[in-house]
């Protein structure tokens, strides 16, 4: 499907080394690529629907340090949702207390009714882009009840519960920041990976170097600020196990998208 990859860290750190090893797995996900700086004084997303080692934006973007505190990186394998740049991740929604929400994701959304009547909001067409303004849409319902903004702890209690209630059938690894924290979730068995290393953690579908990554718990979410686990959720009983009714529907689409043409570019 995609890769995901996040890092948060009490400190910068330049991270070239990583992320070029996490776009390198392109060539099995190469529908598009997406990188989101989350550092409130340098934010900024750059994504095309195009192969990351075809991209020239990517390359001239990798030339330089890439030195920052929280990062969002996807890679696209589609399974819902045209090759087109409003269905790359990462995907932004900004909430009515004017909190920046960024979310990547790995999975595919097979039934969800609370899901669908974003797909007339949406930009694109992909169902991650209506997990994101699910989340959005109810935390401002519930601010818009409390009268002021939530606090760290009411917003991860509330994504955590919209996460448990999504997982059910469908795969939703994904990454969600907020601006303060980032949502970690994962209910596939070893199809994310964390490393806690100095002041930092990393998360990635896959290990990206040979130091002691471990998988992430199953069915659990989890809050990460500042390089450290801030809140944990109870475990739910989602796990997800892909039926052959699924995996038909994903390989009908991706033999759809072989028709589409990839032009190439030389970093």
């Amino acid at each position: 499907m995609c890769e995901i990859f996040g890092f948060s860290s009490s400190r910068e750190e330049e991270l070239n080394d990583y992320l070029k090893t996490f776009f390198s797995h392109c060539e099995e996900h190469p529908h598009g690529w997406g990188l989101a700086i989350l550092d409130s004084d340098k934010y900024q997303i750059r994504k095309e629907p195009v192969k990351a080692r075809s991209s020239v934006m990517l390359g001239n973007i990798l030339l330089n340090p890439i030195v920052c505190k929280n990062m969002l990186a996807h890679i696209r394998l589609a399974t819902i949702g045209n090759l087109d740049f409003y269905n790359c991740h990462p995907f932004v929604k900004k909430d009515n207390s004017d909190r920046r929400w960024t979310l990547i994701h790995n999975g595919t959304i097979f039934d969800c009714q609370d899901l669908c009547r974003y797909s007339t909001e949406e930009e694109g067409e992909t169902d991650s882009e209506r997990i994101l303004l699910y989340i959005v849409d109810t935390i401002n319902n519930y601010e818009s009840v409390k009268g002021e903004p939530l606090s760290l702890k009411e917003r991860f209690d509330i994504v955590s519960s919209l996460i448990k209630g999504m997982s059910c059938t469908n795969k939703l690894n994904l990454m969600v920041s907020d601006g303060e924290q980032i949502y970690v979730h994962t209910n596939l068995k070893d199809s994310l990976h964390y490393l806690k290393k100095d002041h930092s953690i990393f998360v990635s579908t896959q290990p990206l170097d040979d130091d002691d990554w471990k998988e992430v718990p199953l069915n659990k979410t989890f809050s990460i600020i500042n390089g450290d686990v801030l809140f944990e959720s109870d475990s739910h009983s989602n796990e997800y196990f892909e039926t052959e009714e699924q995996l038909r529907f994903i390989e009908k689409f991706l033999e759809s998208l072989k028709t589409d043409s990839d032009e190439e570019y030389a970093w």
